[in-house]
């Protein structure tokens, strides 16, 4: 990261892959930001720029740096790999935390739990200019992914035929509406529609407030 490319940066504002903090007050607030990128496409953290662009700097890159790496290494499950570089601009000291997309998805905060619970794990991803926490669709699926795990002769079904027909005429499904447009629990739409994301029939997508929807993968 050099002096151009954090302007750059700056210019562009708060977006999917970039976050401006003034400050981090506790490694489980810099932990959220993290593990949203790194469950998501990777991306910049800047401490010292507020959210309209002003730059404040930081008081002290050594308290800021031993912060974002007790936050990396023990509150991120698994830890994470993160990247610091130290930025003079305008007179004051910018730190930018790079975060790559992991390999190992999902990280979740440390929960000191040896087994993964997806009803009480909280996983992180990045949405826009926002860190929101990941649906349980989005988890299995990461897990999914991350374990190159394929599905086991897998057909379709005739609530995968529902799915088709009603995205014929509605372009999207949650899966609220799949529960309902095929008389099933929740819970048995949920795992219908991770599956047909798996077998690469159908894209999840995540709202601003969260909600997610599904499309047919083009």
């Amino acid at each position: 990261m050099n002096r151009k490319e954090l302007i750059d940066l700056i210019e562009e504002g708060e977006n999917i892959q970039c976050e401006f903090k003034r400050h981090f007050t506790t490694p489980e607030k810099i932990a959220r930001e993290m593990i949203a990128f790194a469950n998501t496409k990777g991306g910049y953290i800047l401490l010292g720029i507020d959210d309209d662009k002003k730059i404040i700097g930081v008081e002290s890159e050594k308290s800021e740096a031993e912060m974002i790496n007790d936050a990396a290494n023990n509150y991120c499950e698994p830890p994470l790999e993160f990247k610091i570089n130290y930025i003079i601009y305008k007179g004051k000291e910018v730190v930018c935390v790079t975060v790559p997309e992991s390999n190992n998805k999902p990280h979740r905060l440390q929960d000191y739990q040896r087994d993964f619970d997806i009803t009480k794990a909280v996983v992180l991803i990045r949405v826009n200019d926002k860190s929101m926490k990941a649906s349980k669709e989005m988890v299995r699926i990461m897990r999914a992914n991350a374990g190159n795990l394929t599905l086991q002769k897998y057909t379709i079904g005739t609530t995968e035929k529902n799915v088709f027909e009603y995205l014929a005429k509605k372009e999207r499904i949650s899966v609220k509406e799949l529960s309902n447009l095929a008389n099933i629990s929740d819970r048995r739409a949920s795992r219908t529609l991770v599956k047909m994301v798996r077998a690469n029939l159908l894209v999840i997508h995540t709202k601003d407030n969260g909600e997610e929807f599904f499309t047919a993968a083009v």
